[in-house]
């Protein structure tokens, strides 16, 4: 199978799938014949599995030709995040502590994209345990930006956007806590989607902190993380956070444009200390809806400058919870950066966890004020480029930034208030991609997908692909 097929987004496989003029096998070989060509320089996944995904791949032939054709995800290669339970499959989290571990049933998201016939590739490599912006994993080796093999992926789902990109799965499922769907989606030039907090279940996925936790996708094409979104949505008993609300035909949806819808700037945070370059890419493209017919709004978000606090605190607390009991009796098996930031959580004091939650109660009220007056609100993803592996900073305008309070400056509001956010990559600088938010109301990813669908086709961004003469 040529390049020309490897590289084409799902919305363009499933139906030659579906009319199969491609194979569900053909097409999963090729994708696998790419992952392990690569992977050994790109190191984007802990494990390929190839002979499970053939004869899933198999399958979905066979239930195709019967006339039993499921949906855009039926046959597609789909890498699932290694903190994301498959039955019977090693599952690490990308730890030394849960190396061998094997967990006796399929997380929602999995047992609904089996239902639909995707096929999974194997697991994705991550930061330990999801706690940590870089994806340099001591354990497994650090994942490398396909765009530049001497930068991050960006954040913990590193290897589903590096997978992504570099056509060594169709599209994966990452998760985010602070921003690591989004910060890799825009590290590595593809789309992330992180949905509003209750829309996807988390049952059978490994908690790093629980109230902020989602599970989403990350893809090639706005159209593929809203197909995705429609298998994996929707209530689940199993997962207490879980909420009852009916799940949309996102992709019947996408390409309303958008004339008379109003857009939201915020200048005071969201384009605070952000690289010039980033900045003028954004504001170009939010030019780009104006001239279509979409209205601009500046607004004043004022509760957001507790946002950073807020998000800190939380995410340093909630997980020093998770993992008490194997910090206090095998510290030495965590890698040194985990290790660090869950004995800071074990230090906090509840009284600032508690204030931190009324900290977020006021940014979700601002927010909500916000959206009762624009669509969806539109943001850098990130402050600065994929830094290089290793580096502790990013660089805004020549200024050495740190990284672990800056990364996720910009998604961290997202995860706190739990709205729903989308990055889709709108450039390049320095010859690696640039991602631009966007931001909605609660359970309204109707909104957000349509917004970055029109933004997908001013920018036309798809058709670049890494070059892989490496």
């Amino acid at each position: 199978m040529t390049n020309e097929f490897i590289n084409m987004p799902v919305e363009q496989l499933a139906p030659l799938i579906e009319n199969k003029k491609i194979s569900s096998q053909e097409l999963t070989e090729a994708v696998l014949d790419r992952a392990e060509k690569y992977n050994d320089t790109i190191n984007a996944y802990i494990d390929i599995t190839r002979n499970k995904a053939l004869k899933m791949a198999k399958k979905a032939d066979k239930d195709i030709a019967a006339g039993g054709y499921k949906g855009m995800y039926h046959g597609i290669p789909i890498g699932i995040k290694d903190n994301v339970y498959l039955k019977n499959e090693t599952t690490t989290m990308g730890s030394k502590i849960h190396e061998d571990f094997i967990p006796d049933y399929d997380a929602t998201i999995v047992e609904r994209l089996k239902n639909t016939g995707a096929v999974f590739t194997g697991k994705l490599n991550m930061h330990e345990y999801a706690h940590g912006p870089t994806n340099n994993n001591p354990h497994f080796g650090a994942c490398k930006n396909p765009w530049d093999l001497e930068r991050i992926p960006g954040s913990s789902s590193g290897g589903s956007g590096a997978a992504t990109i570099a056509s060594m799965a169709s599209a994966s499922i990452g998760t985010d806590t602070g921003g690591s769907i989004r910060i890799p989606a825009a590290s590595c030039g593809i789309v992330g989607l992180k949905p509003t907090y209750g829309r996807v279940s988390k049952h059978g996925v490994f908690p790093l902190a629980w109230s902020l936790d989602h599970v989403g996708p990350m893809t090639k094409t706005v159209k593929d993380a809203a197909g995705m979104l429609e298998i994996i949505a929707g209530y689940d008993k199993h997962d207490s956070s879980s909420l009852k609300v009916p799940v949309e035909n996102y992709t019947t949806t996408i390409d309303k444009g958008v004339r008379d819808l109003v857009i939201g700037i915020n200048e005071d945070y969201f384009f605070e200390k952000v690289d010039q370059d980033i900045e003028a890419l954004i504001k170009g493209e939010i030019k780009k809806l104006e001239s279509q017919g979409a209205k601009i709004e500046v607004v004043s978000i004022p509760a957001l400058e507790y946002a950073e606090y807020s998000l800190m605190t939380t995410m340093i607390t909630e997980p020093a919870a998770v993992h008490h009991q194997n910090l206090v009796e095998q510290p030495e098996n965590f890698a040194a950066d985990v290790r660090t930031l869950l004995q800071l959580g074990q230090l906090m004091p509840a009284v600032d966890y508690l204030q931190a939650q009324q900290y977020r109660y006021m940014v979700k009220e601002d927010f909500q004020k916000v959206f009762q007056k624009v669509d969806v609100l539109i943001t850098p993803t990130t402050p600065f480029t994929a830094p290089f592996i290793g580096d502790e900073y990013g660089e805004v305008n020549g200024k050495k930034v740190d990284l672990n309070d800056e990364v996720v400056r910009f998604t961290g509001p997202g995860n706190i208030t739990g709205l729903p956010s989308l990055s889709i990559p709108c450039g390049l600088k320095d010859g690696v991609p640039v991602g631009m938010q966007i931001m909605g109301n609660a359970f309204n990813e109707s909104m957000v997908l349509r917004v970055g669908r029109a933004i997908e086709k001013n920018v036309n961004f798809n058709s670049m692909v890494p070059d892989f003469k490496f």
